[in-house]
Parts: C-alpha cells; structure tokens; sequence
C-alpha cells in the first residue's frame, strides 16, 4: 500500500497506520506545488524512518519538464540518489533521461499522469528501464486484467482520492484562464469553480447553473473510492494500490491508510470471506472528501 506524505509529519503518520510505502514531492519538480512537501533535509529525515521500518519512500518528479527545468534537475538527482530514495516518479521521458544520464542507481516508476491504458504502452515503459507503472485512472476492471495477465512489470493503481475530470496531464484549463500550468504543479483546478451562463445575445444577464445548494458542478469530479473493490482488485496481482492526498491533512492521511491496510490485509487473511466493513466505510465518510465513486473501474 503506498500512501501520500504532503509533509515528513504526515509521512510518519502514513507509516504508523500501515503504508508500506509513502511518495513525496520534494522543493521542485512535483504536481504538488501548493502542498508542504519536504525540504531536503525533511528527506533525508523521511528516508531515514521509512528504511529503519524496513519500508519505502518514493519521490515525485512528475511535472512536465521545461529546458529550464532539466538544466536545474541533475543536481536534485544526484541528491536522491545520494539519499537513498526508494524510487523516483516521473512522467516526462526528459525526466526520464535525465535520470539515467545523472542518477543511473535510481530506480524509476512511471507517474499516472503518463497515461498508461494498454499492455503495449506497459511494454514500452518497461523497455525504457521503467520498474513500476502507475495505470491510467480510466481503465475498467477487465482493462486492468487484461494488462495485468499480458505484463510482467510491477503495476500500480490508484484507489482513493480526488480525481481530474480529464485525463491527468491532458488538462489545460488552469494554464490557459490563469497562467499557471497544472502540469508544473501549479493548478487552480477551475474545474472545482462555480459556474453561470451567459447567453450571446443577452451579454451581462447571468443565467445560474443550479444542482444544489451550492450552485453547479459542471466539471467537477467526485472522489475515487474503491475500498469494496479491494478483493477484486488484489486477485490480478498487483503490486501497490495507491491513495491520492498529498494536499490532505494529517487525520485524512491516517483514516484512509488505516482503512485500506485493514483491507487489504483481510483479503490477504481469507480472500474467498472478503467483504467491505460497515467500520471502513463509515470511516472513509468522516474525513474531507468530495462524493465518493467507484469511477471507471465498474
């Protein structure tokens, strides 16, 4: 189970409650600019506990890289490398590149935001040296199986968290109505904006988009849950289920860690008896969230 650490406070807490993993963002480099992250010496606290628990850290470098972000990126590698990092998460072949050319020893995951939906592009990833592979969020169930029985890499999917309401990476909608480009960690996410209409040829007469109380949600994604999918998603033999929550505060990070580690461990326990506890669920309903879905995957 890998979980988020938005801060070497919170990664503490993911490996406490279960995580047997937890990915970071560094200073630079990560979709998570608003977030705490970890400065680096928060990263090397970070690698420090994880490896004394015999567990793992990863560390995000998955924006979409620039010129001007790959001339400062070697330095912040060798620094990894240098840490012992677990692995590194990246998206950009750039990114990928650059790590070979500069932190060979690094082992390289490969970001959802990739896009990863077929078995070919697995093979693609995995011949360019890519260790583990976050799958797209956008893959049902029998996609996921279909790329699980034809790969032999590790594969990742996401199982709790916000969603985007495009395909992660494909989105522009932040860079062009603010300036700030989400693919360099710095979205506004517009997509969680209310929003009136305005008809052409009644221009300043505003017409409410009503779905409730709060107003509408035309492009706002629910929250991905998939805790009673634990069973069937553990059955393919997957490497790691993912939480989304960087951004998340510490009470979030323990509640869905804890509940997905009980999960997971009472499919390990007895999988033909797994169901999902009422306990779970009622849990995962009191901490900060959108209303939940089990999106694509059913």
């Amino acid at each position: 189970m890998l979980a988020p650490g938005g801060s070497l406070e919170k990664c503490k807490i993911a490996f406490l409650y279960g995580a047997d993993a937890v990915y970071v963002g560094g200073p630079e480099f990560s979709l998570r600019s608003y977030a705490r992250n970890l400065s680096d010496h928060d990263l090397a606290e970070a690698v420090f506990v994880a490896h004394r628990l015999h567990k793992r850290l990863y560390v995000t470098i998955n924006i979409y890289a620039r010129a001007a972000d790959l001339k400062t990126l070697p330095p912040y590698l060798e620094y990894l490398q240098q840490l012992g990092v677990d692995a590194v998460i990246v998206s950009d072949p750039g990114v990928l590149v650059s790590v070979r050319r500069h932190a060979s020893d690094l082992a390289v995951h490969l970001s959802t935001q990739a896009n990863t939906t077929n078995a070919l592009a697995v093979a693609f990833w995995s011949q360019q040296g890519i260790r583990r592979i976050n799958l797209a969020r956008e893959l049902s169930l029998a996609e996921i199986a279909d790329i699980a029985g034809a790969s032999d890499a590790e594969l990742e999917v996401f199982v709790h968290g916000a969603m985007c309401v495009s395909y992660s990476g494909r989105c522009l909608l932040s860079a062009f109505l603010t300036g700030r480009s989400a693919n360099s960690g710095l979205c506004t996410q517009p997509c969680r904006w209310t929003y009136e209409l305005i008809e052409a040829s009644r221009p300043g007469e505003r017409f409410p988009l009503t779905q409730d109380r709060r107003g509408s949600y035309l492009l706002n994604s629910r929250d991905l849950c998939l805790i009673e999918e634990i069973g069937r998603l553990a059955a393919l033999d997957l490497t790691a289920f993912k939480i989304e929550g960087r951004m998340k505060g510490a009470l979030y990070v323990a509640t869905v860690t804890r509940c997905y580690r009980q999960a997971i461990d009472r499919w390990w326990a007895d999988p033909s008896a797994f169901r999902a506890e009422a306990d779970w669920l009622q849990d995962l309903e009191q901490v900060s969230h959108r209303p939940y879905t089990k999106g694509l995957l059913v």
